[in-house]
């Protein structure tokens, strides 16, 4: 289909992260490291929570979820971005953008409801400690790992073919390293300022939705933790919370500014390092969370080592 001079399924051109080329090698090897560090922490975590018996509980078979969401999730950005600097090309297929923007907002909404339906997880842990055990059973996790990502994907289905159904036009220049939402609304040629609105309002409720989750199971597990007359019981249970607090923290906090923050309040430059805060940084942020305030974690990781190095020692021998 033809509008003008321009074509609907045309190339776009994505601009990167860093416009100064005196940085970009220097750029791609960070992303690079981080992109390395993210995929092996997240798929050594993963591996952790199936072999080891002691991590086969609810809580750790959520973060084994979160650790998949994370592998995806900056799968989906960071290769595109690094074969691009290698090749010196910054094009991508409309097709292409349009797989990239699915994929994306599907596992940022799935991550998004996943963090949201943890808290029930620690609120049963640390307030109903003895029914714990018919509370997140696990057909109830499977019922939360499902309702994560059958959130994100409607998510997806509906977002991804509204904004890619818009005429482009002009340059076709995406000021971004991917193929984010609002960065392609301002290559419209169609005035996108009510479904920008409804967009504004689909993203408070998905922000809204699990925040009010976690802000009722943090309430209560506050409760109970005041009412605890040990100090040990206490410690525990604010050391079981504060891993999640963070990353919730870490990840709600840039969603907020993206889709919540009034765009006066944006320029190109803050939106495109935020998205890389939230997209290439909390990827590899979340499993080194967990795991060094984690001593489950670090006493499986421990003993998988032990046991490589013994089993090392014993076939040189």
């Amino acid at each position: 289909m033809a509008w003008g001079n321009y074509s609907m399924y045309a190339d776009f051109v994505l601009l990167g992260l860093f416009s100064n080329p005196r940085f970009s090698w220097l750029l791609f090897a960070l992303i690079l490291l981080v992109f390395v560090i993210s995929i092996a922490s997240n798929t050594i975590m993963i591996i952790l929570i199936q072999v080891d018996s002691g991590l086969h509980t609810p809580m750790y078979f959520l973060l084994s979820q979160l650790s998949l969401m994370d592998i995806l999730y900056i799968s989906t950005i960071v290769p595109k971005m690094l074969i691009d600097q290698v090749l010196g090309q910054r094009a991508i297929s409309f097709a292409g953008c349009t797989a990239q923007h699915f994929l994306y907002l599907t596992l940022a909404g799935a991550e998004f409801f996943l963090l949201g339906l943890m808290s029930y997880d620690r609120y049963v842990a640390i307030c109903h400690p003895l029914r714990y055990p018919i509370l997140m059973s696990r057909k109830v996790c499977l019922l939360i790992v499902g309702a994560a990502w059958l959130g994100g994907s409607i998510d997806g289905f509906l977002l991804t073919p509204v904004t890619m159904q818009f005429p482009f036009c002009a340059s076709r220049e995406i000021n971004h390293f991917f193929c984010e939402v609002p960065a392609l609304l301002k290559l419209s040629c169609k005035d996108t300022s009510a479904y920008e609105t409804a967009m504004y309002v689909c993203c408070i409720m998905m922000l809204l939705i699990p925040f009010s989750v976690i802000s009722a199971s943090y309430t209560r597990i506050l409760i109970s933790v005041y009412r605890m007359s040990e100090v040990e019981g206490r410690r525990k249970a604010v050391g079981t919370c504060s891993s999640h607090m963070v990353v919730v923290s870490l990840f709600y906090g840039a969603a907020m500014y993206t889709y919540v923050l009034p765009h006066s309040y944006h320029t190109p430059e803050q939106d495109k390092a935020v998205s890389a805060f939230y997209t290439i940084l909390t990827p590899v942020l979340n499993p080194l969370i967990y795991s060094l305030r984690n001593k489950d974690v670090t006493g499986a990781l421990q003993k998988a080592l032990g046991r490589c190095f013994s089993s090392g020692r014993f076939n040189a021998f």
